[in-house]
């Protein structure tokens, strides 16, 4: 049963990799919402529809390597190299959509340690249980020590793999809700970019 106590370690240790993986997405994406909505709200709170160049603008604000500020600089930098309003719409989106993708980074990571970190719980317990039943099979019930012992790693992984997913989901749900208020942000300055802009019609 060698083997069986080698795979209840390492499911162990893959739990503990899920959380100190989890501690630093969360970290790191904490810190990256707070400063991209901090530069969102700032440009927004400037940005007006006669501003035709990104100089134009503050230079403490448009001198940062920021989502918002990489929009803004696509947008104005473009805009007047298109001939109709429908390639202004198409532009606009195709930015958005570019720019969703860089909200999203590293989510996923949380995402799947979320639906893992249980599975990996289970499995322990399988594993601990299976452990378990060697320890009776070998010394029958004169070593209760040895049982209990078993049960016990084997109910801690459950634990460790439930309260790793909750951990994560909450901070999860918590992105989210972030993203989605960026998105706001980012579509104001979008279509406040694009506004003053004239075409012929179509």
């Amino acid at each position: 049963m060698d083997s069986v106590k080698i795979l209840h370690d390492i499911s162990f240790y893959a739990m503990y990799v899920c959380a100190a993986l989890a501690v630093f997405v969360i970290g790191e994406r904490l810190i990256f919402y707070f400063v991209t909505m901090k530069h969102a709200r700032e440009l927004e709170a400037v940005m007006h529809h006669d501003i035709h160049d990104l100089g134009e603008l503050p230079k403490e604000l448009v001198n940062r390597d920021s989502v918002p500020v990489d929009v803004l600089r696509q947008m104005l930098e473009t805009k007047d190299q298109l001939r109709r309003r429908s390639d202004l719409e198409d532009m606009s989106d195709a930015i958005y959509i570019a720019m969703k993708a860089k909200l999203h980074q590293r989510l996923w990571l949380l995402d799947t340690i979320v639906t893992a970190a249980p599975l990996l719980g289970l499995l322990g317990t399988i594993l601990g249980i299976i452990d378990t039943f060697a320890v009776l099979a070998s010394s029958g019930i004169s070593d209760p020590s040895g049982v209990s012992k078993g049960i016990g790693t084997a109910l801690f992984a459950t634990a460790l793999g439930i309260s790793i997913a909750l951990f994560g989901l909450v901070f999860f749900n918590h992105f989210q809700e972030r993203v989605e208020r960026i998105n706001d942000h980012i579509k104001i300055l979008l279509l406040r970019a694009g506004i003053g802009t004239h075409y012929k019609e179509e």
